[in-house]
């Protein structure tokens, strides 16, 4: 590898992602004598958690609607004044599309997000950073499950409701009915009341109950109770209706979302008859069943993964979080969804630890962390994918909308075809081969290949995650790995 080829950049750590865990990494590390590169896809820190307006439009934001903006701003500051001298060097605007593992180090090469070129406010226009170690900290994305209608215009992940509205100050609709499971339902409903939008419905498929096994982890962590007493209250003032033990069965319209039919459930899923209702005139249908680690460049460096509490494929880290791979290290989503504040603590610890030096008040830190771990662990077993989901479907629901593979024909591959993991799934029936690369469809292709009532494995996951390109990218970039040597 010539790493003094045009448009190469050497960094002692490279950080990719500028979210909760990206932002802490890439701080702590430049904070303990490293030069830091942080490639992000977006166009300023923040990420998903934090993504707000674009700074050329809004110079200083508020937080408004946001939680830990506090954290946020000191990282934010933290994170300039190391741009500032010299030790940070910050590629908004290009995403990962392959990191390799050399000798003694790293190579992560980029492309930009956008046609149009790197975002603005980059520091360095290189595309291919070389780094002694590497911290992954590509966050996660909304999980989601077919229901009949759910490929309508005007159905929206959750997370995408709210990116919608912190990122453009606007609603994407003016009437909405959030469902599936999960604390995040919560901020969701109340970012689009406090906007001005109408609430019909939050539609939770677990109840309140299920956390009475779990209340020891839920006090360990008093925070989120505040946090749950704040939405309690925005949901009191507006008068959001919050509807445990119920589904959305069906979303209701021709050319666009109009309505939904809703059902009662037990607690394996299954629908109780008789407990029907319509919601009409409805604007925006989100749905949130919880969000998939992005594993895709872990996976294609070969690190040892498990599957945690939510059925969700994530990387195996030491305390410092290191993989089983010498020098790179995880942080975020990607050990286990958790929330910021515990991906926070995971991209300081981790960037210290990328920079060869030590924390101080470590093992404050490390028992923080496993008090979030435990409280995760205990979110995700009370806000369990119903085991009976499957029952839901009809044969021709659409599950993969990119190639419009129905839940029939996944159905007829399992049986017919032992088609029963998800690389064989998408072999038989082109599941996951369109432009999201079954990160829409791949946790619910996987599990119809699985079969009712049945989780993927380990092994069904990754085959789905693990691809030689991370991400879309040109053809003359490929051509230019011939020049690279590799």
């Amino acid at each position: 590898m010539n790493a003094t080829l045009p448009g190469t950049l050497k960094a002692d750590v490279a950080v990719v992602g500028a979210g909760p865990a990206g932002l802490a990494s890439a701080v702590s590390a430049a904070e303990a004598g490293a030069i830091v590169t942080v490639v992000d896809a977006g166009s300023q820190p923040g990420g998903q958690f934090w993504r707000h307006r674009p700074e050329t439009i809004e110079p200083h934001p508020d937080g408004k609607g946001h939680h830990g903006w506090q954290t946020y701003s000191d990282l934010r500051a933290r994170f300039d004044a190391a741009r500032q001298s010299g030790s940070i060097v910050y590629l908004p605007g290009r995403q990962v599309w392959m990191a390799e593992k050399i000798y003694k180090g790293f190579v992560v090469r980029t492309t930009p997000t956008v046609a149009s070129g790197q975002a603005k406010g980059a520091d360095d226009g290189g595309s291919t950073v070389v780094a002694t170690r590497l911290v992954l900290c590509p966050g996660g994305y909304d999980r989601q499950l077919p229901v009949p209608g759910w490929d309508l215009p005007g159905v929206m992940a959750a997370g995408g409701i709210q990116a919608f509205i912190k990122g453009n100050g606007v609603l994407p609709g003016k009437r909405f009915v959030i469902a599936g499971t999960g604390p995040f339902l919560l901020p969701v409903a109340a970012g689009i009341a406090e906007a001005g939008g109408e609430v019909l419905a939050v539609l939770e498929s677990s109840s309140p109950a299920a956390w009475l096994p779990h209340l020891k982890a839920a006090a360990s962590v008093p925070e989120k109770a505040v946090e749950g007493v704040e939405y309690a209250a925005v949901f009191a003032r507006h008068r959001i209706p919050y509807r445990v033990r119920t589904i959305v069965t069906e979303v209701l319209g021709r050319d666009f979302a109009s309505g939904v039919r809703t059902a009662k459930v037990a607690a394996d899923g299954r629908v109780r008859s008789g407990t029907e209702r319509v919601y009409e005139d409805v604007d925006v249908v989100g749905f949130g069943w919880g969000f998939t680690p992005q594993m895709e460049l872990p996976l294609s460096l070969g690190i040892e993964t498990r599957l945690d509490a939510d059925g969700s494929l994530v990387g195996l880290v030491s305390e410092r979080q290191e993989s089983s791979v010498p020098g790179l290290f995880l942080a975020g989503e990607v050990t286990g969804v958790g929330g910021a504040s515990l991906a926070v603590l995971e991209g300081l610890a981790a960037g210290v630890a990328a920079a060869g030096a030590s924390a101080t008040g470590e093992q404050d830190a490390l028992r923080a962390m496993a008090r979030h771990r435990r409280f995760a662990e205990a979110m995700h077993r009370a806000h369990p994918v119903p085991v009976a989901w499957q029952d839901w479907l009809a044969p021709e629901t659409t599950v993969c909308r990119c190639e419009e593979v129905t839940a029939g024909e996944i159905t007829e591959a399992r049986e017919k075809l032992s088609a029963r993991d998800s690389r064989t799934v998408k072999s038989f029936t082109r599941a996951g081969m369109g432009w999201c690369q079954g990160r829409v469809c791949g946790f619910a292709a996987a599990c119809l290949g699985a079969g009712p009532g049945a989780a993927p494995t380990v092994e069904s996951l990754s085959a789905a995650a693990k691809r030689p390109l991370a991400a879309p990218v040109g053809i003359g970039e490929l051509a230019d790995l011939n020049i690279t040597g590799h």
